[in-house]
Order: C-alpha cells, then sequence, then structure tokens
C-alpha cells in the first residue's frame, strides 16, 4: 500500500519537524474479538508553517483533532495521517479502531484451546506500533508514553512501567493506568493482557533501588516454567551489566513474559521483554536448550542499555544493537552462569550462521544501507547478529577489554535516553583506547564477504617445519578486500595414555595480505595437528592443510578441549559445503566421532548438518545409501546412549527424521512405543517420533487425530499441521499447499508448522508439482499478505529437497522476470537459488 513503506529520507526530513514527543494512549480491549479501540493524543513542538504526517494502520479513523479543531476524514489513508501546517506547540488527538492481529504483528490475539482463555501481547518492532497506536513511527523521534487500558476484569495487564492505579469499570472490567515512561522509541513500547500466571522475585541495583522481577506464562504453560533458572540468570546479568557499564538498571522493573505465536526470538522491550514459548519447556529439554535460554535471556538484557537507554538513530545501525547484545549474552554467559564454555557454542552456532550469510549473494557489509523499512525486513540476518558479533569480539581483543568497556561507558553515559550512531560509540572506545578505529571500521564494519585462510607447511625428512606460510584468499561472494586478522596458531599432539589431542603450542600473530610468513614455528617437529584461528579470535573460514586434515579425521573424538575441537569440525563442515571435500565421507565421520562427542550443542549441530549432507549434498545416485548410513549409525548411537541422557534425547529425536527402511521405521514405533529405557515420552518427543512414522507410510490421519485428542493445546494443534503436511500422499501435500497459498485461515505459528511438514519427504519427486506454482504464486502472496506470513512462505515452501539443476533454473527464470519485485521478495528467491546452487556444487564433488 502506497506510504505503508517509510524511506531513510522521509524519516530525515519528519525529525527536522517534529521533537519533544508526549503521549497520551489509551486501549478499548473490550470490545470483542476482532478489533480494539485506541486513542491516541500527542503534544510536540513543531516548525511553525511545515506540514508532515502521522503513522496508523487502521481499520476506521473516527476523529482526527488538532490544535482544537476537527480535521476532515479525508485526512487519513488507512494507512498515514496528513497533518495541517505544524503551530511551534501542538496537540493532536486520533481516536481509531484498530484490528487484532493473528500474525504476530502488532497486537496479538490467541485464544488458548487448552482452556478457551484469551491473551494478548504487542510486538511492535520493527515498524508495528502503527498497528496499535496513532504515532510518528522512527527510533529517533523518541517520546514519553502514558498509557490506559480498559480490559475484562480478571486479567493481568502490563506494559514498560510500574501501575500508577487501577478501578473497577463497568460490570466487567477494570482500569489500568501506568506510570509514564522515560523517552522511547515506538517499537520499544509493550503490553500484555490476560490471565497471566506470574512467579515474582525481586532484586537491589547498584544505586540502591529495589527492582521487582516478573516471570509470566499462560496458565496452561504453567506447570512447565522452571522461573528459578530464569530469575538466578538475570540476576547474573544485572551485576556483570551494571560493572560493565558503569550505569545502573535504567527502567523501573524487569518482567519476562513467554507469548504464544511468537515471531522472534525474543523482544527487549524495557522492562516487559516477551519471549518465544519454545524456552517454556514443556518436554525434557537438553542442556544445550538450556543453555540457549540463558543466552537470549541476556541477549534481551543486555538491551536494557545498549538499544533501550540509547537507541540508533536510523535502522542502519540495527547490526549495532544486535551485535553488541550477541556478543554482551556470550560474555555474560560464560562468566556468570555454569554454561562456562559458551564460546564453543558461539562458534558452533552463531559463527557459523555468520559464515553461511556471509556468502549468500544477498550478503552486505556490517553497516548496512537501509534505504527504507522495507529493505530492514530481511536484514535480521547471519550478518546483523553473528558476523556483528564476532567482529565486535575481534574489536575487544584489539584495543583491550577494560579499554573497550570505558568507552562503551562514556557512549552510555552521553547519549542516555537519546538515539546515536556508529561514529558515536568508536569516538568514545577510540578515546578510551588511544586507537584510531576509522580505517578498523572500513575494513571489517563497511565491506562484505569472508576471507579463507589455508596453511600451507612444507618439512624436510626428519618431520621439522621448515617453512610456515599463512595464505589469504578473498571472499568467494562479497567484497574481495584481504582484511588484517589477528588470531592464534595452535599445535596439537597426543598426550597420555588415552592418546587425547591436547595443545603443546600457541603462539598469536597478526596476518595481512595474500601472504603472511610464521618464522616462530620454523625449525620445530610438525605436531600431528596445526591449527589456525585457535581459540577463535578472528572471523575467517579456515582450511587444515593435507596432513592434519587426515589426522583430524581419524581422531576428532579424541580433541580434549570443546573449543578446538569445534573448530575442526567446522573447517571438515566448510570444506563440505564449499565442495571441497566428500558429503558422503561427511556422513560417515559423524557416525564415527559422535559417540563420543561430549557437547550436547555441538552434537545436535552435527546431527542437523548430518541430515542436510545426506538428503541434499549427497550425489542423487547413492543418497538413498547414505541416507540409510545415517538412519543405522544414528539408531545404533541411540542404542549405546545412556538412558535419559543428552545424547539419548537427541538421538532419538534425529532418528524420527531419517528413519527410512524398514527396520529402521520398525525402530522408529518401538520407541514411540516406549521400548526405550529413560526415554521421556512427552508430548512433543510424541509428535516427533509420530511425524517420523507418517513420513515412512507408516501412520496417518488417524493416529494424528488421537494424538491431538490427547494433546489438545495450542502445540498440539500445530504438531498435527506439522504432520498432516508431511502425509506422503500428493493429496496429503496439495492440501498443506492450498492451506498456505489459497487460505488465511492459518496464524503465524501454524503456517510456519505447515511450510515445516510440507518439505519433510523420503521421495522429493512428491514436490515437483509445486515447483512452478511456488514461482507463480509467490509475488501475489508478497502483496497481499503481511509480512510474517509472506516471508514464512516464501522461505519455507520453497520446494529445497528437490536440489537439482530443474529447480535451480527455474529461481533463475523468476528472478529475470521479476526485475521489479520487491526487494525482499527478490532477495529471499536470490538466497534460496544459492543454497540449491551450493548443493548440486556438492553433489558433483561427492560424485567425483
Amino acid at each position: 500500500m502506497p506510504g505503508e513503506n517509510l524511506t531513510r529520507v522521509e524519516a530525515e526530513e519528519r525529525a527536522a519537524l517534529v521533537s519533544d514527543l508526549e503521549y497520551d494512549i489509551a486501549l478499548d480491549l473490550t470490545r470483542g474479538p476482532e478489533t480494539f479501540g485506541s486513542t491516541t493524543t500527542i503534544r510536540f513542538h513543531g516548525v511553525p508553517g511545515a506540514t508532515t504526517f502521522l503513522d496508523a494502520l487502521t481499520v476506521e479513523v473516527e476523529t482526527v483533532r488538532f490544535n482544537g479543531r476537527d480535521l476532515d476524514a479525508g485526512v487519513s489513508d488507512g494507512v498515514r495521517i496528513a497533518l495541517p501546517p505544524l503551530e511551534a506547540e501542538n496537540e493532536l488527538t486520533v481516536v481509531a479502531t484498530m484490528r487484532y492481529s493473528r500474525t504476530g504483528e502488532g497486537l496479538h490475539r490467541f485464544v488458548d484451546p487448552a482452556d478457551e482463555q484469551v491473551y494478548l501481547y504487542t510486538q511492535l518492532a520493527t515498524t508495528d506500533a502503527r498497528r496499535v497506536f496513532a504515532c510518528f513511527e522512527q527510533p529517533d523521534l523518541k517520546g514519553r508514553y502514558a498509557l490506559e487500558v480498559t480490559a475484562p476484569d480478571g486479567w493481568d495487564v502490563r506494559s514498560n512501567q510500574p501501575v500508577a492505579s487501577q478501578e473497577a469499570v463497568g460490570d466487567a472490567g477494570r482500569w489500568w493506568r501506568f506510570e509514564r515512561t522515560e523517552p522511547l522509541s515506538t517499537y520499544l513500547v509493550a503490553l500484555i493482557a490476560g490471565p497471566w500466571v506470574a512467579h515474582t522475585d525481586e532484586l537491589t541495583t547498584s544505586d540502591g533501588r529495589t527492582i521487582p522481577l516478573g516471570v509470566l506464562t499462560r496458565a496452561s504453560l504453567a506447570p512447565f516454567i522452571d522461573p528459578e533458572e530464569v530469575f538466578e540468570t538475570t540476576k547474573g546479568g544485572f551485576g556483570f551489566y551494571e560493572d560493565a557499564f558503569g550505569i545502573p538498571f535504567p527502567f523501573a522493573k524487569y518482567d519476562q513474559v513467554t507469548v504464544p505465536e511468537y515471531n522472534w526470538g525474543a523482544m527487549e522491550n524495557p522492562g516487559l521483554v516477551t519471549f518465544n514459548e519454545v524456552y517454556v519447556f514443556r518436554s525434557t529439554p537438553t542442556e544445550a536448550q538450556r543453555e540457549q535460554r540463558a543466552m537470549v535471556v541476556l541477549h534481551e538484557l543486555a538491551h536494557m542499555w545498549f538499544g533501550d537507554l540509547v537507541t540508533m538513530r536510523w535502522w542502519d545501525d540495527l547490526w549495532l544493537n544486535e551485535s553488541f547484545a550477541t556478543f554482551m549474552s556470550f560474555l555474560s554467559t560464560s562468566e556468570t552462569t555454569r554454561w562456562t564454555e559458551s564460546w564453543a557454542t558461539f562458534t558452533t552456532t552463531e559463527k557459523n550462521w555468520g559464515y553461511e550469510q556471509d556468502q549468500l549473494p544477498s550478503t552486505h557489509p556490517i553497516v548496512a544501507e537501509i534505504a527504507s523499512v522495507e529493505d530492514l525486513a530481511v536484514n535480521f540476518d547471519g550478518i546483523t547478529y553473528a558476523k556483528g558479533g564476532s567482529v565486535l569480539k575481534q574489536l575487544v581483543a584489539y584495543v583491550g577489554r577494560r579499554e573497550f568497556f570505558a568507552g562503551v561507558a562514556s557512549y552510555l553515559r552521553e547519549n542516555s535516553w537519546g538515539n546515536a550512531t556508529l561514529a558515536d560509540l568508536l569516538q568514545h572506545v577510540a578515546a578510551a583506547s588511544g586507537r584510531d578505529l576509522q580505517s578498523w571500521s572500513a575494513e571489517w564494519l563497511e565491506t562484505s564477504g569472508v576471507n579463507t585462510l589455508i596453511p600451507e607447511v612444507e618439512t624436510d625428512p626428519r618431520g621439522v617445519i621448515t617453512r610456515f606460510v599463512i595464505k589469504q584468499a578473498p571472499a568467494p561472494v562479497g567484497d574481495q578486500d584481504l582484511r588484517p586478522h589477528r588470531l592464534a596458531v595452535g599445535l596439537y599432539q597426543p598426550d597420555g595414555e588415552d592418546g587425547a589431542l591436547v595443545r603443546v603450542q600457541r603462539e598469536e600473530l597478526d596476518v595481512a595480505g595474500e601472504r603472511t610468513d610464521v618464522p616462530v614455528l620454523v625449525g620445530g617437529k610438525r605436531p600431528a595437528i596445526i591449527l589456525l584461528n585457535d581459540d577463535d579470535l578472528a572471523y575467517a573460514k579456515v582450511r587444515l592443510d593435507p596432513s592434519s586434515l587426515a589426522v583430524a579425521q581419524d581422531a576428532l573424538s579424541s580433541v580434549a578441549a570443546g573449543l578446538p575441537r569445534t573448530l575442526l569440525w567446522s573447517a571438515i563442515w566448510d570444506m563440505t559445503r564449499d565442495g571441497e571435500a566428500s558429503p558422503s565421507d561427511f556422513v560417515r565421520l559423524v557416525v564415527a566421532h559422535l559417540g563420543a562427542e561430549t557437547s550436547p550443542t555441538l552434537r545436535g549441530t552435527l546431527l542437523n548438518q548430518a541430515v542436510l549432507a545426506a538428503e541434499e549434498y549427497v550425489d542423487p545416485a547413492g543418497r538413498t545409501a547414505a541416507l540409510e548410513t545415517l538412519g543405522d549409525g544414528v539408531l545404533r548411537l541411540l542404542a549405546e546412549a545412556a538412558p535419559a541422557s543428552d545424547a539419548q534425547l537427541q538421538l532419538a529425536r534425529t532418528f524420527a527424521r531419517v528413519a527410512r527402511t524398514e527396520q529402521q521405521l520398525d525402530a522408529l514405533a518401538d520407541l514411540a512405543g516406549g521400548a526405550a529405557e529413560g526415554l521421556p515420552l512427552d508430548p512433543d518427543l510424541r509428535w516427533q517420533l509420530l511425524t517420523g512414522l507418517v513420513v515412512g507410510g507408516r501412520a496417518g490421519e488417524p493416529e494424528i487425530a488421537a494424538l491431538l485428542d490427547v494433546d489438545a493445546t495450542a502445540t498440539g494443534k500445530e504438531s498435527a499441521l506439522r504432520a498432516r503436511a508431511a502425509i506422503p500422499t500428493p493429496e496429503g501435500k496439495e492440501a498443506a499447499w492450498a492451506s498456505l497459498f489459497e487460505s488465511t485461515d492459518l496464524t503465524n505459528a501454524q503456517v510456519d508448522a505447515t511450510v515445516r511438514g510440507l518439505l519433510r519427504v523420503q521421495d522429493p519427486v512428491l514436490l515437483q508439482p509445486f515447483v512452478e506454482r511456488y514461482f507463480a504464486g509467490i509475488a501475489e502472496l508478497w502483496v497481499d499478505r503481511s509480512f510474517a506470513i509472506a516471508d514464512s512462505v516464501a522461505r519455507g515452501a520453497y520446494p529445497r529437497p528437490l536440489a537439482d539443476e530443474a529447480l535451480a533454473t527455474a529461481a533463475r527464470t523468476w528472478l529475470d522476470a521479476h526485475d521489479e519485485a520487491p526487494t525482499p521478495l527478490r532477495r529471499l528467491v536470490a538466497e534460496n537459488l544459492s543454497r540449491t546452487e551450493r548443493a548440486l556444487t556438492a553433489q558433483a564433488r561427492d560424485a567425483s
């Protein structure tokens, strides 16, 4: 719709015209299941005589009153409200009807099928505050908000600030008023309303204030929440961040709420953080899942200072918000929780995500050019979070930890309650460290792509190193710059009776240009393994020399420390993705070494990589054999795993994904029947096992309906949709496809579940009829549906398991014919094509 896509130019022009905003917002949540009332009064300074506009995505605008006079209804087009010439002091009131969301955007309304209770929550980032109240929707127009809400009696209503007062209204309502906020960007305003179940605690800040803490969830999930662990993580983070930033917690309370049908992992609303319900473990979690939750809790807490207290001026600095919180969450997890090896998790998850994203055709500099909010929509990616976090870790090593945090503290103090830019931060860090950061910024933040570092080692007949060079290759995609790196080289040798590989020498050095000599290693005995980027200091792909690769393939499970073992696996996987190593060999390597792996995060990552390799990267002629090898290997490891262990649970989940032979499906049916000692057959695992049986043709609609009768929850209904979409018949796939492209009945969470089931196939031929239909339907879908739905379908319904040249050709043809398609949609199609082309490269390597 015209006007819905705010441009940077428009935002800059508007920011020059209005300032000192104060909002009074009144929401009426008692009107029924479709719409709610929204009355907004804004008082602000203006440039006399200038004209501008307000953002408001409305069902109907009843009244627009500006400086004492009512404006004609035509000033609103349902997206923007055009304002008459401004005065120096202005007061604007908009009375409107807004629509509840079923897509996780704006004010989302959820009816819990377990008890028919209604829950509401806001998700306003990045530009969905206008779905709830009329506003100047851009991050640098901060305002002070006073919110009042009329809601059904018996509900708990919460916002960013504490409740100022409440009273009964009518026969079945209650009116709530909240204290006015300090200046916040529109996207950080937050509200929840419903019969939430709350657990409470409190802490004392460094300046002596008592901060109430809350952990809230909906009633049907209340038995599964473990608030003690969340509070413990939160309290550790509070102390860590107050000390690191030198500023006491800047808000008056801290509630953490898990909300249903959430599009994101979490959102840093000040004083009222919202989390995806995947962090409520209604089924047995692995230690990796608990660690992930701790890191998300600490990520959002870091935003209270970096993002909320000080906010980016425009969305091109989104990366700074997210990268900083990512870096801080791993740092604080490693130093304040029991997950002291979280930097190995960072390498396994975040950094590999960054490397993969940085090799797609959509790669971009960390400091991305965001011309409009449409450009922003798909920029919550591995560059923004993972690469940015990696580069910040480099920056801390470059300037020194004490100096870095001194600069951050100075930046936060100077810009509190305002907006700032990357240049502002670098100025403060440079002043604290005495280092010029302009060249660092240009090399790392303003270019794209990831370099590859390759060791070249020569030895004499005695095995003594006579030459050691680190070669740097330009990025395969993106800018061709050869960047400077600070890294360590680790030398590993067998040690002790068990022959464990341990580090016997470490040399830290700077790498620059195409070739860097390492004379310090010349004259020493060649070790069993030479590992570039030991300790994971640099952001770069690394290769192993042939001798180290051969030893690693035999002895991966003998590497004693978690981080170097992770780095070796990462190097081998990257070679596999790049078509330099056989995907079939990678599958066999995982099966051979996984039984000895002790890290739940690395174990889970390797299992996922092995599944991807077997399903898409292996030569089609050998794919059935590779999948059977993987299934047999996982089943064997499952039988060997300790009862009730993380390994047993992770292997059972993966086996449900890969079981395909008659013997494997027999074993899967036995698991579903409770044959494995210690395996917790709780609801989520039951659905995973059943879906595996459905994909294998051993179960269908009767079994799905029966399990849904037992688990008639929101998660159960989503799991049933996933299982039904996985039914391996043309009719089953057609029904799933129609529900995505021809119906608007599904919520955002139900769409996501359906696309996940749609692509679950043993025989990808089932998806061939949808190639043409996918490319025929996505442009219209993008226009007709909300971003959350369109993005999920465009990503998820792409028939990726086919991974053949016909699919790649269809994607190229669509891109050639749709030059004028929205930029985010073209980006998603190009990324899908790139992944298929990578699979084809890997298949060719496997065939050779």
